[in-house]
């Protein structure tokens, strides 16, 4: 069937009535827009058994979210609040394709995560309504230039050189939270080149898969396609050219993450 301007017009007043609804603000147009140069692709990651495919909106990362790791890295876990930061949608990318050495850094760092995955969102949401709005999980990596994160501590300025480059999150499918139920107590883990490096349990989140959507919605209207990267167990290093990556979350997922 061939898609006609009405038919365009109207998913495209469906897709931003779903998202006011959400509480999320949108630009209505009077007419469907035109583009000065070719609009970016669409970041999806695939859904595990099915032919679908699960549309990026928004990467949100959890950090310092394991007692351990928050203490590896200076913090104290009795004190910090909760804090988030972003990456850019097209940072995702799928794990099989692995993930290539970034320029500007000597020193790049591996993240394991839970990747959270939304099917609708809102603001303020209640913590008991939280788990409602999960489509799904999937396993990631937040993978960091530690050095430029590092200087950038020290002259207290934004991470984004840090996190935030191309292809720093290399993530496997999104499995249905039918197929998973709601991983509140399953190993994680990563190794490198078959050493385990990170070794822990979601049971040791300090703000768990509820607690975090509740409370990202107080800072953010969450939306269907979300991300959300929950925060990784102590134990991160450095990886180098040429070494193998993998780590998984029980009942998840398993990824394979070759360092190019």
């Amino acid at each position: 069937m061939v898609k006609t301007r009405t038919d365009s017009r109207r998913s495209f007043l469906k897709g931003s009535a779903a998202l006011a609804a959400a509480g999320v603000p949108t630009l209505a147009h009077a007419g469907e827009p035109g583009f000065v140069v070719d609009p970016a692709p669409r970041t999806t990651l695939g859904v595990v058994d099915s032919d679908s495919k699960f549309p990026v909106r928004r990467v949100y990362c959890l950090g310092r979210n394991y007692v351990a790791h928050a203490e590896e890295m200076g913090d104290d876990p009795d004190t910090a609040p909760p804090f988030f930061f972003m990456k850019p949608t097209d940072a995702v990318c799928a794990a099989r394709d692995g993930f290539v050495y970034p320029s500007m850094s000597s020193r790049v760092g591996y993240e394991i995560e839970l990747v959270i995955a939304l099917r609708s969102g809102g603001r303020d949401i209640r913590r008991e309504d939280s788990l409602t709005h999960i489509y799904g999980y999937g396993v990631g990596l937040d993978m960091t230039r530690r050095d430029l994160q590092d200087e950038a501590k020290q002259r207290r300025r934004p991470w984004e050189a840090g996190k935030s480059f191309d292809g720093s999150a290399p993530t496997g499918p999104i499995k249905p939270v039918s197929m998973t139920g709601h991983p509140d107590e399953r190993r994680i883990w990563l190794s490198v080149n078959g050493e385990v490096r990170q070794d822990s349990n979601t049971a040791k989140l300090r703000w768990g898969i509820a607690e975090t959507i509740a409370t990202l919605s107080r800072y953010f209207a969450l939306a269907p396609g979300d991300l959300i990267y929950s925060g990784t167990p102590a134990g991160v290093g450095l990886v180098e050219k040429g070494d193998v990556m993998r780590g998984g979350v029980d009942g998840v997922d398993e990824i394979e993450v070759d360092v190019l």
